[in-house]
């Protein structure tokens, strides 16, 4: 009688289907790519801000994704997860010291504004001032500094008021914005009273040979003689009377280092 001979195991197990085996690979599988889209937003949220992170957090994926057995592949999965949520908190704090930032920015921005706005507010009131001032109500003294706060006003530096005995026919001394030196006499004088020839002279004798004018002018809160005007033009005094001068103060005339002298004669108010 014959025995048939089994054949010899191969020693490799058989393989059998589980139904909970196949669902904890589903899971596995499923946390996989739910780990890898939450990174992936996570390096798109914070690349530009912790870029180092991000290549570590990939560098994790990749890691991840090379495990062969199911417990290390959980553990890579554990280790992504802790670091994923390392990322987010420092994305979060990075995104909360963005705004305490941003906050400050814009605290000195406004501070910036509102002192400029200040500025600008104090310098129209100074010109509102300067505006309102009837020059004829004013006494020599008080009509030197007027003339001196419309010198500043226009951007004139190292202005200064130096009428006073022994003056030598100089007032307000001044550097227009150009660099150019600037000599003024005022001249206080009633509707009645211009100012005459001697006058004229006497400023003219040492506005240039003294003082160095390079502007020379005299300011008046009346009119000027014609002998005095012909003298101011022969000698390239800029003549002011009270037009000119209110003028002046207005804005609506120019300064007397901005008169065009030479072109149609002396800067009388006229």
């Amino acid at each position: 009688m014959t025995i048939p001979v089994r054949p010899e195991s191969t020693g490799r197990p058989r393989y059998r289907f589980s139904t909970r085996s196949t669902a904890r690979w589903f899971v596995i599988a499923a946390l996989t790519v739910c780990g890898a889209g939450l990174t992936l937003r996570v390096l798109a949220d914070a690349a530009r801000e912790h870029p180092l992170a991000a290549v570590l957090v990939v560098l994790a994926c990749g890691m991840t994704a090379g495990c062969s057995t199911p417990a290390r592949r959980r553990l890579r999965i554990r280790r992504t997860a802790r670091r994923t949520a390392r990322t987010l908190r420092r994305a979060a704090a990075t995104a909360v010291e963005t705004a305490e930032t941003a906050e400050v920015e814009a605290a000195e921005a406004a501070a910036e504004v509102a002192a400029v706005e200040a500025q600008t507010a104090a310098m129209e009131a100074r010109v509102y001032e300067v505006r309102a001032v009837d020059y004829g109500l004013l006494d020599a003294y008080e009509f030197e500094q007027a003339v001196a706060g419309l010198c500043e006003r226009d951007g004139c530096r190292d202005v200064e008021v130096v009428g006073g005995a022994g003056d030598l026919g100089a007032d307000v001394l001044a550097t227009t914005p150009d660099g150019r030196r600037v000599v003024i006499q005022c001249k206080r004088y009633g509707p009645t009273n211009k100012v005459g020839s001697q006058d004229m002279q006497r400023f003219g004798g040492t506005c240039f040979a003294v003082h160095e004018a390079q502007v020379a002018a005299v300011v008046t809160t009346s009119e000027y003689t014609q002998p005095a005007v012909e003298y101011a033009e022969q000698c390239g005094i800029l003549c002011f009377d009270r037009q000119a001068l209110d003028d002046w103060s207005a804005g609506a005339g120019p300064a007397p280092w901005d008169t065009a002298y030479g072109v149609a004669g002396p800067a009388v108010g006229a």
